[in-house]
Formats: C-alpha cells, structure tokens, sequence
C-alpha cells in the first residue's frame, strides 16, 4: 500500500507550508512508505484530489488545501486528522496501516482488541480468525477446564452421599435406642 500525500509546493501560505512540513517529517520519521502528489504543478493531481476528498470533509467553500492524505484510493483525512492521529497514537490506523510490533499504537490496538473468546489480536490470523496452533490450545484449555468441573462435581456428589448415608445411620441408631 502507498499512502500518498497530495501537497503544494509552490503554496504562499507558511501555514500551509508547515502542514505539509509536519505531515511528510512524521512520515519518514515512521519510515512510512509515501508518495507526494504536487497539486501546484500538475493539474491531473489536483482534479484527482479534489474529487476523491469525500463531500463531508471538504471546508464551506468546497475546495480543499493540501496536505490530504489517501493510502491508494482510499481517503485517510487533512491535516487536522492526521494531526488528532497524531495526538492519539493512532497514525497507522489513520493511515490504514498495521502499527509495527512493539509500538505504543500497537499495544494500545491489543488492549483494545480482546476478542469476546478472550482471546488477543495477536492471536488472529490475517482473516481475523484464530491461528490453528491459538485455537487448538484455546480448546485444550477448555476440555481440562470442563473435566476439572465434572471431577468437582462428582466429588461433591460423593460427598453428598456419604452425608446421607450418615444421617441414615444416625436416625437408625436413634430409632433402635428407642
């Protein structure tokens, strides 16, 4: 996947000029694989990005300004998302991209994604279904957690019996004293 960055390198605007500035330093501080898209002197490049912005993210006037980031054809945000991304620790998940192992969004995506079997993300394989080896151990941890319950049980129904069989013995005993 090639996140790409539609950017104007000919803008006026410092404001602009810094976006842009945040937006590519960040990236190739993640070593983040990325293209940048010059709107300012390709014409082809500004219709492409001021088409594929979604309406609902494009300012009053209906013309976006760069940075806009897309990761291929899909639409990742402007600078203000990627600047709360940013904040969040959420970058790679803005860019629709896994977080390397070992990185802060990459434990806070575990945390966050128990599975409802209680199993972890990192037991997930690609489809988003357990490893074979994950799920294998999942069921053996089970069948012992089940014959641990019936072991359980049937000594407390021994238990039981044996209490019974006391009780019986104790009103025979009573019985015969009378």
């Amino acid at each position: 996947m090639v996140i790409k960055v539609f950017l104007a390198t000919s803008s006026g605007s410092t404001a602009i000029k810094k976006k842009q500035q945040d937006v590519v330093g960040f990236l190739e501080a993640l070593k983040v694989d990325y293209t940048e898209l010059d709107i300012a002197c390709n014409e082809d490049n500004r219709m492409w990005m001021r088409q594929n912005v979604p309406e609902e993210m494009k300012p009053a006037n209906g013309i976006p300004l760069p940075p806009q980031i897309f990761n291929e054809e899909s639409y990742c945000g402007d600078y203000e998302t990627f600047f709360n991304a940013k904040e969040d620790n959420s970058v790679y998940a803005f860019l629709g991209l896994p977080p390397p192992p070992g990185s802060k969004e990459a434990q806070q995506a575990d945390k966050v994604h128990i599975v409802e079997n209680g199993t972890h993300a990192k037991d997930m394989n690609a489809e988003g279904n357990q490893d074979d080896s994950t799920q294998a151990h999942a069921d053996e941890v089970e069948e012992e957690e089940e014959e641990e319950v019936e072991e359980e049980e049937e000594q407390e129904e021994e238990e039981l019996r044996q209490l019974e069989e006391e009780e019986e013995g104790e009103v025979q005993e009573e019985e015969e004293a009378e």
